[in-house]
């Protein structure tokens, strides 16, 4: 067991005509954060604030097969210059963003004011730059940010002749850089570093590790069948969201700049892409090209590179977050770390979901342009002032830290580790749907559920939330779901990570249909844990599930849920439920019925990561 403390106080193409006008419609909310209010007009030029400059810049960069420009606003400290050189941060926006988005252009002020050279751009294909949306494929986003490396580095101008000739040198040409960003601007500092090793810190925010995972989800723990992987279930609610908002990109840019266009069947992103995104709606999945496409997805991503990324990392990860979960900020941690890369993580409250959309009081809110009223963006500042400035008394904190939303005191609600939690608690599925801890108690019994034509399951929609529709809450519908629940539980349990399971079905029909060389025909389930209070109000944790394409019915399986942070409080009662669908994502092909049997020494297993319930810190009471 690890010894956990509180954190320190403050102080330390082809039917397009529709679907673009909804693509148009549907960028906006899909950005972290609305427009800027303080960076100057696009194309404008130099503004002036007490503290810095800013100055609109483009660079013309080759990005793959393509030439493009790329829009950036340089932020300048005052008294910064050739015999004064700075450290600089180089920074993006997420996913249908630019450089203007308030979380975006508050990089750079923020940067600035510490003393920083800023240097925020629109990614390629968002806002004012140009080339296709590459999914931040290291060989175009990453080549892009190493072209804004040589400016930094003074060894290139911008396309107006400005050179940055003051940003301080570990060498000639290798400035001291560090990068910071959320999401889509998460994602594309670890494809830059991976082949670009002046990059000397990064903060990836809520990011991916797998797009293969992050959009076709499969959490069976060993998803492989006849040597085969098996491809999990479309999260198409999010993905046909972000394809909609990439799409429709031209529609919002001020021209159609011929970069940006690939062909009036894939409008916008490169054409792995669309094939990647219609072979997923599609519902099927031929062997051959759904390999070759998840291959795509996985070269584009972190878990096919992070063995070249040298450069020390901060990893912040959202704990409420359907998209980009716990498990991918993990992945990513635990790699860095087995090559030997410094990396640290952060699981803050915030993510790509969750209700409000806003942060929780006292945490990290890049909009609002303060690091240092917030344990995470004192954390960042402490990882750039190590880094970046080598001030060797700048404590960069733990390797591991958490947020507890069920405490209020912003100054106490972070727990801290030197490792993530390796303690687990196991929990029995016996036969009358009682969830027991001890496999003595397990009575014997069977059960069955099956599914219909339609979504009998609801987690989140993601359509509702960015159509400012009500979404509600989640459900399953009788006989098309099984449940285990505990009874109430004599003291609170903290449960930190990802829970795993592991269970028999039995399925005749589904059975018959995996003989089928389609993966599609394969049972597919959704497991997931509920927190049952007193009076029998469920609450799905985080709104999160666990899609699974089962690789072989025939035999028992391993689920791994997306990571929790969540205390169950004494009296409340834990149900772990596997549902036959989730109108989130796709899911069976015909009606597959199945069947849980339990029985002493032949029952599922749930396996809890628990952490010792936390005594009162100071200033609690």
């Amino acid at each position: 067991m690890p010894s956990f403390r509180e954190a320190p106080p403050k102080g330390g193409g082809r039917a397009r005509g529709r679907a673009l006008v909804a693509a148009a419609a549907l960028a906006a909310p899909l950005l972290l954060a609305g427009p800027a209010s303080g960076a100057g007009e696009p194309g404008g030029g130099e503004t002036r604030s007490g503290r810095f400059t800013v100055t609109p810049l483009t660079f013309t960069v080759t990005a793959g097969e393509r030439r493009c420009t790329v829009d950036a606003d340089l932020y300048r400290p005052r008294g910064v210059d050739r015999a004064h050189p700075a450290p600089a941060v180089l920074a993006t926006n997420g996913f249908g963003g630019s450089k203007d988005d308030a979380s975006t252009a508050a990089i750079g002020r923020i940067v600035a004011e510490r003393g920083y050279v800023g240097l925020v751009y629109s990614g390629l294909g968002f806002g004012r730059s140009g080339c296709l949306i590459s999914l931040d494929d290291p060989a175009i986003d990453g080549r892009a940010a190493s072209g804004l490396l040589d400016f930094l580095a003074g060894e290139r101008a911008a396309d107006d002749g400005t050179r940055a000739d003051y940003v301080v040198a570990d060498a000639p040409g290798d400035p001291r850089v560090g990068m910071l960003g959320a999401s889509y601007g998460g994602a594309v500092q670890l494809a830059t570093a991976a082949d670009d090793h002046r990059v000397d810190a990064l903060v990836p925010m809520i990011t991916w590790h797998d797009l293969a995972y992050s959009l076709a989800p499969n959490n069976a723990v060993d998803r492989t069948a006849g040597g085969r992987e098996v491809p999990g279930a479309a999260k198409w609610q999010w993905m046909n969201g972000f394809y909609l908002a990439g799409e429709g990109q031209p529609l919002l840019a001020p021209s159609l700049d011929p970069s940006r266009i690939n062909s009036l069947d894939c409008l916008h992103f490169v054409t792995r892409a669309c094939e990647m995104v219609r072979t997923l709606n599609s519902g099927r999945y031929p062997a051959d090209r759904t390999r070759r496409l998840l291959a795509f997805a996985r070269s584009v991503s972190p878990v096919s590179y992070l063995d070249r990324v040298e450069a020390p990392t901060l990893l912040v990860q959202g704990q409420a977050d359907t998209l980009f979960n716990l498990n991918e900020a993990e992945a990513t941690y635990r790699t860095l770390k087995e090559h030997g890369t410094t990396a640290k993580m952060i699981w803050q409250s915030w993510g790509h979901s969750g209700g409000t959309g806003s942060p929780a009081a006292g945490e990290l809110d890049l909009g609002g342009g303060d690091l240092e009223s917030s344990y995470v963006g004192r954390r960042i500042l402490a990882w750039f002032d190590r880094y970046l400035r080598h001030d060797e008394s700048a404590e960069t904190g733990p390797d591991f830290a958490y947020h507890r939303d069920w405490i209020k005191d912003p100054d106490h609600a972070y727990a801290t580790a030197s490792r993530l939690p390796a303690d687990r608690r196991e929990l029995y599925l016996s036969g009358e749907g009682r969830l027991v801890d001890d496999p003595a108690r397990v009575t014997s019994g069977s059960r069955t559920y099956r599914n219909g034509p339609l979504p009998t399951s609801h987690s989140e929609s993601r359509a509702a939330g960015l159509a400012g529709l009500p979404d509600p809450a989640p459900y399953d519908t009788r006989g098309t779901h099984l449940g285990w629940t505990t009874e109430p539980l004599t003291r609170s349990v903290e449960v930190v990570g990802a829970p795993e399971a592991t269970l028999r079905v039995d399925s005749p029909r589904a059975e018959r249909a995996q003989r089928s060389a389609d993966a599609a025909d394969k049972l597919v389930l959704f497991a997931k844990l509920y927190d049952v209070a007193p009076g029998g109000e469920q609450t799905l944790v985080h709104r999160l599930v666990a899609p699974v394409r089962v690789p072989d019915v025939r035999g028992p399986f391993t689920v791994r849920l997306p990571g929790v942070v969540h205390r169950y409080e004494k009296g409340h009662r834990l149900r772990f439920v596997i549902a036959a669908s989730d109108g989130a994502y796709g899911g069976n092909r015909g009606v597959k019925p199945v069947t849980v049997t339990s029985a002493p020494g032949d029952t599922g297993v749930l396996r809890l990561p628990v952490v010792q319930v936390a005594s009162p810190g100071p200033g609690r009471p």
